[in-house]
């Protein structure tokens, strides 16, 4: 018999099936929630006392190092740095301008493992393409010493879903335009803001192809370059971007526990990312995903020992190629989860929740919808795919819960200067420690045997 001890009454017994006694302590424990201060404070403790943290970097350990310390003050067991090699890449001197017809500055970033120019920059050509599509319809070598633009259509929407389509443009463009004999590639930044800040974000080369210079342009920047192209003249762009490749480092995961009473009855994992892009301090992406998650787990570990671990996740180098995650599932594929979910979308409000979950624990699910109802969240109909870092986690055939975030600010923010502890609002912020909490107490308390959904792959 599993006990949830809330601050304020006697404990409560999880049985089956649940007695309106038991959701009534998990309300309580949500709506108390609604007044945390600790998932604001972690995330202002990351971003004061560390600040950016990129991947591989002494940035990133001194954050790992921090989270160790602070997890371990409260309360948490298990709590370790559990390191693994990174290929390491780390940013140089970035600047552009057209040279003619209009001579004018440009405002961009360089793109996590773009190649780099010689220090005195290169000169080229601009060849533009009004999407990925039209890059790589390119004749062959048709881009030889020519510097490609890229652009894209992406807009604002609530569920972030038009990043998976426009993403692309960053993820393999570059490739694409170095295939094609390009000598460097510009890309309309992936977000939807007009500041002159530009979206950094990674990129790969496939083996046997040369990395080239390449760089995400702020939106107004990107406009503007359309903008002199539409005259019809040729326009000539310089660039200097000097980034480098500075071999293996040393990144990794930090694991904290709260220990169930019934080790058998599985563990239930619960993400978010710890390094961030090195332009802003990663306050969206991803610190107050952690401060989230790390907040809902303590306040189940003080109202009292859950029936299942619940077993934090803060993991590495999830920006450059979710490395971490990777390297956790590698660790822990033998590890009796159960159930996994990830915070990486800001901290602005959850209004919908997506389940992936056997049969046999539908009650568990109907029982989370109707605990987050009062929070303004509904249920979706999607099947949930949880976040980068438990996504193998998931892929493997364990159930998954995904808690959306209202999306329509994030990309305004996303790997940009701008992504500062200033945009986190403190009451959207409490939505969502109290509806991890809600979702948390009812899911590692539940009575029913989760168990595994088919595996994805």
């Amino acid at each position: 018999m599993i006990r949830i001890l809330l601050a304020a009454s006697a404990a409560l017994a999880f049985g089956t099936p649940l007695s309106a006694q038991d959701m009534n302590a998990v309300a309580a424990l949500r709506d108390a929630a609604l007044s945390d201060t600790l998932a604001y404070e972690i995330t202002e403790g990351i971003t004061t006392e560390v600040g950016p943290r990129l991947a591989g970097t002494e940035a990133e350990q001194r954050a790992r190092d921090w989270s160790v310390a602070r997890l371990t003050a409260l309360g948490f067991q298990n709590v370790r740095d559990e390191p693994f090699p990174l290929k390491t890449w780390v940013r140089g001197e970035e600047r552009a301008a057209i040279v003619s017809p209009f001579p004018q500055p440009l405002v961009l970033t360089a793109l996590g493992n773009s190649g780099a120019t010689p220090p005195r920059g290169i000169e080229g050509e601009i060849v533009y393409f009004p999407t990925i599509a039209d890059l790589q319809a390119a004749p062959a070598a048709s881009l030889k010493g020519k510097i490609a633009f890229v652009s894209h259509a992406m807009t604002a929407t609530q569920d972030g879903s038009q990043y998976t389509t426009y993403g692309v443009v960053r993820r393999i463009g570059p490739n694409v335009a170095a295939e094609k004999g390009a000598a460097a590639i510009l890309i309309r930044s992936i977000g939807t803001d007009y500041h002159r800040n530009p979206h950094a974000g990674g990129t790969n080369f496939e083996d046997g192809v040369r990395p080239i210079p390449a760089a995400a342009l702020a939106l107004p920047d990107a406009e503007q370059l359309e903008r002199v192209l539409r005259r019809g003249k040729p326009v000539r762009v310089k660039l200097v971007l000097t980034p480098k490749q500075i071999g293996a480092r040393t990144s990794g995961n930090v694991i904290a526990e709260v220990p169930g009473s019934e080790p058998a009855a599985g563990i239930v994992l619960v993400a978010c990312h710890l390094d961030s892009w090195d332009l802003g301090t990663g306050a969206f992406d991803d610190a107050a995903g952690c401060g989230i998650v790390a907040a809902a787990a303590k306040r189940i570990m003080d109202a009292g020992q859950p029936r299942r671990t619940i077993r934090v996740l803060f993991a590495g180098s999830e920006e450059v190629g979710v490395f971490g995650g990777k390297a956790y599932f590698e660790a822990h594929r033998r590890d009796p989860h159960v159930l996994a979910a990830e915070s990486d979308f800001g901290a602005d409000r959850i209004w919908r929740v997506d389940f992936n979950l056997p049969a046999a624990a539908k009650p568990v699910g109907d029982r989370i919808a109707t605990a987050l109802l009062p929070l303004g969240i509904g249920r979706g109909t999607a099947i949930a795919g949880g976040g980068a870092d438990v996504s193998a986690v998931i892929a493997s055939g364990v159930a998954g819960i995904d808690l959306q975030q209202h999306g329509t600010r994030y990309f305004d923010y996303h790997h940009t200067p701008d992504d500062t502890l200033d945009k986190i609002d403190p009451v959207q912020m409490r939505q969502n420690v109290a509806a991890w909490t809600a979702m948390l107490a009812i899911a590692a308390n539940a009575p029913e045997e989760i168990g595994a959904v088919p595996a994805r792959n």
